[in-house]
């Protein structure tokens, strides 16, 4: 069940780096039996791309793009369907810049981007996923030429800033070593900001979920300094303590105020869906409260508490 949870994640973060790039659309449905791409990425022509921000992760965004995140080892079977989903979008894209008759450059063509933290080398072999060390570095295994698009193995990318963004998406030790260079990155940046957010959603829905693992048990608890962090630095910090002695003291009108304030930072005026759930945010306790108001969108704090 958890590994769902993580795969929303990773589309959710996909997104938001992505976002100011170009288009998404998550999914997209492809012609044929059906079947979902996890993202579609499409370049914003208007605006020049700049490496510098995304390192490595902006260097798949010149082109139209398939991405397909995976929290568990890609398998041979996942990969097949990955390509055929690739295969079926090509002939989609060439069909209608037919009927536009208009000339398909080698730019527009997807590419498909199959995100895992580890595979073998018999399975990229078996591909004939190959390095292209001089043009991309360790980690990124190419497909034949016919084929546009690579698996990128993030256990094998190289520890630095360029590979940071790619390496949240890991497991165990790399992604916690990502973490602890994510926490480094100056305040304000809005990619970090953006990660530490999806990364507070992410340890709210894993507290929420019965029977975790052990792994998913250890990245709560790795995830808890970056939620305390991020508090810190938060512009409402104000109105969290404010929030945080109106709940201490128990008085059901100052805890209403108190939340409501908060409520207005983040999205201004108090419609009348959000207003009609203030009587049963107050009898949440703190602990659980106070997470869920700061991390979760306007429309997931009205389906949690409707």
């Amino acid at each position: 069940m958890t590994r769902f949870i993580h795969d929303q994640f990773a589309k959710d973060y996909l997104e938001e780096l992505l976002t100011p790039y170009g288009t998404l659309q998550s999914p997209r449905r492809v012609a044929g039996e059906v079947r979902q791409i996890d993202l579609w990425f499409s370049p914003n022509p208007e605006y020049p791309l700049s490496p510098a921000p995304l390192g490595l992760l902006a260097r798949t965004l010149y082109s139209p793009a398939i991405f397909e995140p995976y929290r568990n080892p890609v398998t041979a079977d996942e990969i097949r369907d990955c390509l055929l989903k690739l295969l079926v979008l090509s002939a989609e894209v060439r069909r209608e810049a037919r009927r536009q008759q208009t000339s398909l450059a080698d730019s527009d063509q997807p590419r498909l981007w199959i995100l895992t933290p580890t595979a073998s080398d018999p399975l990229l072999a078996s591909f004939s996923a190959t390095l292209d060390v001089e043009n991309w570095g360790d980690g990124i295994y190419q497909f034949p030429l016919g084929l546009p698009g690579a698996i990128i193995v993030i256990h094998r990318l190289p520890r630095s800033l360029d590979t940071l963004w790619l390496r949240v998406l890991g497991r165990g030790q790399i992604q916690e070593q990502a973490f602890d260079e994510l926490e480094q990155l100056p305040p304000g940046n809005l990619f970090r900001d953006n990660a530490l957010m999806l990364l507070n959603r992410l340890k709210a829905n894993l507290e929420m979920t019965p029977n975790l693992n052990q792994e998913d048990r250890d990245l709560i608890m790795r995830l808890s300094p970056l939620f305390d962090q991020q508090l810190e630095e938060a512009k409402l910090s104000g109105l969290e303590r404010g929030l945080e002695r109106g709940l201490e003291r128990g008085r059901e009108q100052e805890r209403r105020e108190a939340i409501a304030s908060l409520l207005e930072a983040r999205f201004g005026s108090l419609d009348h869906e959000l207003s009609q759930l203030l009587d049963r945010m107050i009898r949440r306790p703190s602990s659980e409260l106070m997470p869920l108001l700061m991390q979760l969108s306007r429309e997931e704090i009205i389906e949690r508490f409707s």
